[in-house]
C-alpha cells in the first residue's frame, strides 16, 4: 500500500511541477485594507481590461487582506473593489507590463446605521479553494434565525446525528470558531453550538483534508466556522430567541455584543439552553440455548428515556491594538450544564416457545453537573503589508463532571410475584486539565511563494474515579467488580511547515508536520483488582499535498487533487477502563490499550460553475470502534482496534438556479466501505454500499418571504457487525424578514415522524438475533426571532488557532 501511494504521489507532483513549469504570465497582487489600516477580509475585488470593457477575474481578499491575479497578459486593467459595510472602489489605470504589488487599497466605511443596510449582493453559495470548501452562509436562504448547530446541518457534506457531527460520513471531525476550537464535543458542544445563532455566521469552511498547521488529529477533518465581521467602531449586538415544540418544551436563546473604540475590542456571547427530550427504545435478543444456559431464549427490553438539563454558556474576547502591527489578545469562555436522565426500562424473559419466563423492572437515574473553563493569551506581529506574521497562544482548559447514578431492579416472576429487589448507585467524578503553547510563523516572499511553519506543545492530564455500591435486603455493599480510579496523563510535541504558490492556472501548496506523544496510564487497584499501568511513545509524520488547476481562464472549471495522512488519537473517555452500567444487562467499558488509527486520504473533484463532484479513497489502519460482545448473557461495548478499512466513493454537490425565485440545492454521496476484522468471534470481512441524499428547495417569492423544503435519506448500510436500516426525514421552513434587522422563522421537522434508528446486530457469539429501535423527539414545530441592534463594529481581528484544538476534541462527556 505504501510503495503505491509514494509512486502515485511522485507522479502526480511530477505532473504538477511540469505544470508549473509551463506556466507564463504576469503577477499582480495588492491588499485591501480599512482606513485605520486594519486588512479586510472576503472583499470582493473585480479586474476588469479597459481595451474592451470585459471582467478578466475576480478574486476575494485573505484573511490578511491581500489578493493576487496570475497567468495575466501584459495590457491596461482597471480594479474595482465590493465589501460590505464599505463604499465601493473604483481604481484607476494600471499599465501592467510586469509583476506589479498595487498601493494598499484603502475603504472608505458608508456612515450608515445597521437598521438602514440593505444587502443586494449575493456571493457564490460554495466556493473550491484548493485545501477547502466554504459555504457562504450568506447567500443561503433559510440561514438567518436557527442555531449553529441548526445550520452546520445544513452544510453539504455535513450531517449532525444524535449530537454526532460527521463530515463526508466520517465523524471524527474537529470544530473550529474563528479558527479558534469550541474545546467541547459530544453532548456539551453540540449544547454549545445550540447556544450560538446561525445570523452571526458569515461562512463554514469544510476541510476533509486540513492543511499542515492544523492538528493531525481527527481522520474525519476540520469545520471552521467564520463569524461575520463587521465594519464599523461603535457598539452592536444580536439577540436569538427560540421556542420548540415536540412531545415536550424546550428553548435556546443567545445574545451577541461587540464595542470597538480607539485600540480596543470587545466581543461577548451569552447563551441559556432549556432542553427536554425523550427517546423511546425497543430492543430485542435472542440467545442460542445451547450456548447460554443462564438466560431465556427470548429477551425483550422496552426503554423510555426522558432527559432534561439547562445550559448557560459565555464566551469574551478582547483584543488590544498596541500599535499599527502589533495586537495583544485574550479570551475566555466557560460552561455549565445540569441535567438528569430517567429511564424507565422493562425486560420481558421468554422460553422458545414464547411463554413468558420472568420480567425485570427498572428505574434508573443520572444527574450530571459539567463544568468548563477556558483562558487563551494569544499575540500577533505583522512585519509587512504582504502578509507575513508571527503569532503565539498559551491556552489553559479545565473540565469537571459530577455524575450520580442510581439503577433500582425490581425482578417477578411469570405471575407477577417479586422475588428480588436491588439498587446499584454510583458517584463518578471526572477531572480534566488542558495546558497549550503555540507558536506560528508565515513569511510571503517575492514571486508570491508563501512559507510557513509552527510549533506546538500540549499537557494533558485526567482524573476519573468511580465508586459503585450494592444495596440489597437493605445492606449496602462496596461493588468492586466496577469500582475504579484511573489516571492518564499524556503530552503531544509538534511541528510543521507548509509552502503554497499560485502560478497562472495552478496552485500547489504542501505540508508536513511532525508529531510525537508520550502518554502514561495508571489503573489503581481494590482489595479485589491489582494496580495496573502502561506507557506509550510513538511518533508521525503527517504529510499533506493540494493541487487545483484552472481549466479555463475565468475559473469556471477546476480540477484538483489532494492528500493527506492524518491520526484518530482514542478520546479519554474510550482509555478509560471503568465499568459503566446502562442497566442491569448493558455495560460500556472502556480499553486503555487503544492504539491510535492512521488514515491515508486522497481526493479527486471536479468543478463547474455550481457543481462540484468528488471521488475520494481513505484507508485505515488499526481502526477503533466499538464491539459489542456477550459475556454470560450480559452486553458489553469495549472499543477495539477492529483492523482495517478501505472507504471509497463519490460526492456530488450542485448549486442551481432554474429561476431568480427558485433555488435547488442537491447533496449525494455514495459509499463503499470495506472493513476486516479480527473480531472475538474470528476473523470478519464486511462490505457496505450506502446512498445519502439530501436535496434543498428554496423559493423566495418577494416581500421579505423565503419559503424552504428539505429532507434527507440514506439507505441501508452494513459497518462491521451492524446492519443500519434506512431513514429519512422532511422538514418545511417559513422565513419572513420583517425588517433589515429583524427576522422570523417558522420551522415544521421530521414531518412524517421517520428520523428513527434502526439497526441489526450480528456475529455475536451465543445468540442469533439482536435488532435495536430508535425512536427521538425529532418532530417538533421551531418558531425563532432574531434581531440585530446597533451599528456595525470596524475590523474585529482574527487570530489563528489556540493551541489546544486536538485534546479538547476528544473530550467526551
Amino acid at each position: 500500500m505504501t510503495k503505491k501511494l509514494t509512486a502515485f504521489l511522485a507522479a502526480w507532483l511530477l505532473i504538477a511541477i511540469t505544470f508549473a513549469q509551463a506556466q507564463t504570465g504576469v503577477l499582480l497582487k495588492g491588499k485591501i485594507t480599512s482606513a485605520d489600516g486594519k486588512p479586510l477580509d472576503g472583499a470582493t475585488i473585480y479586474l476588469n481590461r479597459i481595451a474592451d470593457s470585459t471582467l478578466v477575474k475576480a478574486s476575494m481578499s485573505e484573511k490578511d487582506g491581500n489578493f493576487v491575479f496570475a497567468g495575466l497578459k501584459a495590457s491596461d486593467y482597471r480594479i474595482m473593489v465590493s465589501v460590505i459595510g464599505y463604499k465601493t472602489y473604483k481604481g484607476g489605470v494600471i499599465k501592467l507590463q510586469r509583476d506589479t504589488i498595487l498601493p494598499a487599497i484603502v475603504m472608505q466605511p458608508n456612515e450608515t446605521s445597521l437598521k438602514e443596510v440593505a444587502v443586494t449582493t449575493k456571493r457564490p453559495p460554495v466556493e473550491q479553494l484548493i485545501d477547502r470548501t466554504v459555504v457562504n452562509v450568506s447567500s443561503l436562504p433559510g440561514s438567518a434565525g436557527t442555531t449553529l448547530l441548526d445550520l452546520l446541518a445544513k452544510a453539504p457534506g455535513v450531517s449532525v446525528d444524535d449530537n454526532t457531527i460527521s463530515l463526508q460520513g466520517k465523524s471524527s471531525v474537529t470544530i473550529y470558531i474563528d479558527d479558534r476550537p469550541t474545546y467541547l464535543s459530544g453532548d456539551d458542544l453540540a449544547n454549545y453550538l445550540r447556544s450560538l445563532p446561525s445570523s452571526g455566521i458569515d461562512r463554514i469552511e469544510l476541510m476533509t483534508n486540513p492543511p499542515a498547521r492544523y492538528d493531525a488529529g481527527g481522520s474525519g477533518g476540520v469545520i471552521n466556522i467564520r463569524t461575520k465581521r463587521t465594519k464599523e467602531t461603535g457598539f452592536n449586538g444580536n439577540l436569538n430567541l427560540n421556542y420548540t415544540q415536540g412531545k415536550y418544551a424546550r428553548t435556546n436563546n443567545s445574545v451577541n455584543l461587540n464595542y470597538r473604540q480607539n485600540k480596543l475590542n470587545v466581543s461577548a456571547n451569552l447563551g441559556y439552553t432549556l432542553n427536554n427530550n425523550y427517546n423511546a427504545i425497543n430492543l430485542n435478543r435472542y440467545f442460542d440455548p445451547a450456548v447460554i444456559t443462564d438466560i431465556a431464549p427470548d429477551f425483550t427490553q422496552t426503554s423510555f428515556i426522558k432527559r432534561h438539563s439547562e445550559n448557560y454558556s459565555g464566551r469574551i474576547n478582547i483584543d488590544y491594538y498596541a500599535t499599527e502591527k502589533t495586537t495583544f489578545g485574550a479570551a475566555f469562555t466557560g460552561l455549565f450544564t445540569q441535567g438528569n436522565n430517567h429511564t424507565a426500562n422493562t425486560s420481558l424473559l421468554s422460553s422458545a416457545q414464547g411463554q413468558p419466563d420472568s420480567a425485570i423492572a427498572a428505574n434508573n437515574v443520572d444527574n450530571r453537573k459539567f463544568k468548563n473553563g477556558s483562558i487563551n493569551l494569544n499575540y500577533r506581529h505583522d512585519y509587512d503589508k504582504k502578509g507575513s506574521e508571527l503569532t503565539a497562544d498559551l491556552d489553559y482548559v479545565t473540565y469537571h463532571t459530577q455524575l450520580d447514578q442510581s439503577f433500582a431492579n425490581s425482578s417477578y416472576y411469570a405471575d407477577g410475584t417479586l422475588y428480588n429487589y436491588d439498587i446499584v448507585t454510583g458517584n463518578v467524578p471526572s477531572n480534566l486539565n488542558i495546558f497549550s503553547a503555540r507558536t506560528d510563523y508565515n513569511r510571503v516572499l517575492t514571486g508570491g511563494l508563501q512559507l510557513s511553519a509552527g510549533l506546538k506543545s500540549s499537557y494533558t492530564k485526567t482524573d476519573n474515579l468511580a465508586d459503585y455500591f450494592d444495596t440489597y435486603q437493605g445492606i449496602t455493599t462496596p461493588d468492586y467488580n466496577e469500582t475504579n480510579h484511573f489516571l492518564y496523563n499524556e503530552n503531544i510535541n509538534a511541528a510543521y511547515i507548509n509552502a503554497s504558490k499560485d502560478f497562472k492556472r495552478l496552485s500547489v501548496q504542501a505540508g508536513l508536520r511532525f508529531e510525537n506523544t508520550i502518554a502514561n496510564g495508571h489503573q489503581l487497584g481494590n482489595p479485589e483488582k491489582p494496580d495496573s499501568s502502561f506507557s506509550r511513545n510513538y511518533n508521525g509524520f503527517f504529510p499533506t499535498l493540494y493541487t487545483q488547476y484552472k481549466l479555463d481562464t475565468a475559473g469556471k472549471q477546476k480540477l484538483g487533487f489532494n492528500f493527506s495522512r492524518r491520526v484518530d488519537r482514542p478520546n479519554y473517555a474510550q482509555l478509560n477502563p471503568f465499568l459503566s452500567p446502562l442497566d442491569k444487562f448493558t455495560y460500556n467499558t472502556g480499553n486503555p490499550f487503544l492504539l491510535p488509527t492512521y488514515s491515508d486520504n486522497l481526493q479527486l473533484y471536479y468543478t463547474f460553475k455550481g457543481i462540484k463532484v468528488t471521488l475520494f479513497y481513505t484507508y485505515v489502519k488499526d481502526r477503533v470502534d466499538g464491539l459489542i460482545q456477550i459475556i454470560n448473557g450480559y452486553y458489553y461495548n469495549e472499543p477495539g482496534n477492529i483492523g482495517s478499512s478501505y472507504q471509497k466513493g463519490i460526492e456530488v454537490n450542485a448549486d442551481l438556479d432554474p429561476a431568480k425565485w427558485f433555488n435547488i440545492h442537491l447533496y449525494a454521496r455514495l459509499t463503499d466501505l470495506h472493513t476486516e476484522t479480527n473480531f472475538y468471534t474470528g476473523p470478519l470481512n464486511t462490505t457496505g454500499d450506502q446512498l445519502f441524499i439530501r436535496p434543498t428547495f428554496t423559493f423566495t417569492p418577494g416581500n421579505g418571504w423565503t419559503l424552504q423544503t428539505y429532507g434527507s435519506y440514506q439507505s441501508r448500510f452494513t459497518n462491521e457487525q451492524f446492519i443500519d436500516l434506512p431513514r429519512g426525514a422532511l422538514n418545511f421552513a417559513f422565513e419572513k424578514k420583517l425588517s433589515a434587522a429583524t427576522t422570523l422563522e417558522l420551522d415544521f421537522n421530521d414531518v412524517f415522524h421517520s428520523q428513527n434508528s434502526s439497526w441489526y446486530i450480528g456475529y455475536l457469539e451465543g445468540t442469533q438475533q439482536a435488532y435495536y429501535h430508535s425512536v427521538p423527539d425529532s418532530r417538533n414545530i421551531q418558531l425563532s426571532f432574531s434581531y440585530r441592534f446597533g451599528k456595525t463594529i470596524s475590523n474585529q481581528r482574527k487570530h489563528n488557532a489556540n493551541g489546544a484544538q486536538s485534546e479538547e476534541n476528544r473530550v467526551q462527556n
